[in-house]
């Protein structure tokens, strides 16, 4: 049984529906872009210069990867110094803590 009655918001979602198909199409672009990219990187067969060899701008943006690498090992050993200083605090409280109740008792 159909309704002779017609949803005022038929053709809306079919329009709908066709952007989200050409949305869906640019995605599968970029990402088959991306992973390229990715594996060219991997490869070593970024972008070349003259006669072969990785261009400036290639070798500039592995050097800055590894000042970036450097400097989140710095961080994370110092994030570890401050994790170990905030328990020695937290033990130190909570003896206080304890040596407070012990003589208010």
């Amino acid at each position: 049984m159909t309704s002779p009655y017609a949803r005022p918001d038929e053709s809306a979602l079919a329009e709908l529906e066709r952007l989200f198909g050409l949305v869906e199409g640019e995605l599968e672009a970029w990402r088959a872009r991306c992973l390229k990219a990715e594996q060219e990187l991997v490869q070593g067969a970024g972008p070349k210069g003259k006669g072969g060899h990785p261009s400036n701008e290639l070798i500039q943006a592995r050097q800055r990867i590894s000042l970036l690498e450097s400097e989140n090992s710095v961080l994370r050993q110092r994030i570890a110094l401050a994790r170990e200083h905030l328990e020695r605090l937290r033990t130190r409280l909570h003896f206080i803590e304890e040596q407070g109740t012990g003589d208010a008792a």
